[in-house]
């Protein structure tokens, strides 16, 4: 059984494998084949991305660094250079956009791209896919893995089951019955927490997803379990969004010491307030939401809002909320990260998509 045909779409998910780490082991031999970890040092801050080798010790991104040097000792901690990152990004980008213009970002190192209609004429999106990886290596001496399939979700399950430098195409007709035995962990966009719950409520499988009615996942998970109904039967609108709209602009900055007291967190406030401003004039991007974001010694996050009348810009406007922001509640615990956004910006505009194909 196979989806709706309104739902059918050649999608492919390109993921870079290890990407910052690997650049760093690409630029430098010496690193070629040890754990490497991005960001961070021995003592403190936080991963940004581990190599595979780090990886095999359950080192991962956004773990803290001194737990990663626990779980390795011999791990290796490099500056991120993300001035280099993004160079690469735009390298690799520049690819795509030869196969498609429905090209859309996630992050610097993995994208959707609609090649439904594709530029070069090339009969399947395995294809495609396939040729885009070798592409990339060659230009970059980088590895890409993908998943190829008929809508983003889809796509971006299947990147991860043959990586690192591998793919996977689910075709329309093996969509439904691939997402019925879909473990329910294995659901991109189903979090830990979300997981647990499920499989609490006997919800172990797509198949067991697929028993519960929209108004009962609706009534049990809010929104997301209309979206969840959607998803399980390989239905899912959201289309590759080629021109994106910036959702927030920030700038944070890790602490080698911990910040204690209120002046100390004001000075602190004002530094990154300066940073974060000149992103946001040179962005020209002006929005109505701020949000103070902190974590204490323990490494809890927290992080609290407040929305404008009207979007701005101006400096002392925004200066004045975020200072409201810190001193709305004392923060009695050591802080060792701090932060600042802007968002609530400008609504994405719809694309409009041309005829389908269905040849995978």
């Amino acid at each position: 059984m196979s989806p709706e045909p309104e739902y059918i779409r050649k999608i492919i998910h390109i993921d870079m494998d290890a990407f910052y780490a690997s650049v760093e082991q690409r630029d430098n031999p010496e690193l070629r084949g040890k754990p490497v970890a991005v960001g961070g040092s021995r003592e403190r801050g936080v991963v940004a991305a581990a190599s595979y080798e780090a990886r095999k010790f359950g080192i991962h991104s956004a773990m803290a660094s001194s737990l990663a040097f626990r779980r390795c000792p011999e791990i290796i901690f490099v500056k991120p250079n993300f001035a280099k990152y993004k160079a690469v990004s735009r390298q690799i980008r520049a690819i795509f956009f030869e196969y498609t213009d429905l090209v859309e970002p996630l992050s610097l190192d993995e994208a959707y791209l609609d090649v439904t209609e594709n530029k070069k004429g090339l009969l399947t999106a395995t294809k495609i896919a396939k040729e885009i990886r070798q592409r990339i290596w060659e230009e970059t001496e980088l590895r890409a893995s993908a998943g190829i399939s008929i809508n983003k979700f889809l796509a971006k399950v299947a990147s991860d089951i043959n990586k690192p430098n591998g793919q996977k195409t689910i075709l329309p007709e093996e969509a439904i019955p691939f997402l019925e035995e879909l473990p329910i962990g294995k659901f991109y966009g189903i979090g830990k927490k979300t997981a647990e719950r499920m499989k609490f409520l006997g919800i172990h499988r797509g198949k067991d997803l697929k028993t519960w009615t929209k108004e009962l996942l609706h009534q049990e998970f809010g929104k997301s379990g209309e979206h969840f109904y959607e998803i399980v039967r390989a239905r899912q609108k959201s289309k590759v969004t080629p021109s994106r709209a910036r959702k927030s602009l920030g700038a944070e900055t890790t602490y080698s010491k911990d910040i204690v007291g209120e002046e100390h967190l004001k000075k602190a406030l004002s530094e990154i307030f300066t940073i974060w401003h000149k992103r946001l004039e040179l962005a020209n991007q002006a929005g109505k939401t701020i949000t103070l974001k902190f974590k204490d010694n323990q490494f809890r996050t927290y992080s609290r809002s407040i929305s404008l009348e009207k979007k701005s810009l101006d400096r002392e406007i925004l200066w004045q909320n975020a200072l409201h922001l810190l001193l709305k509640e004392e923060i009695t615990e050591p802080i060792r990260l701090l932060g600042l956004s802007l968002s609530n910006f400008n609504e994405d505009k719809e694309i409009k998509y041309q005829q389908l194909t269905l040849n995978f």
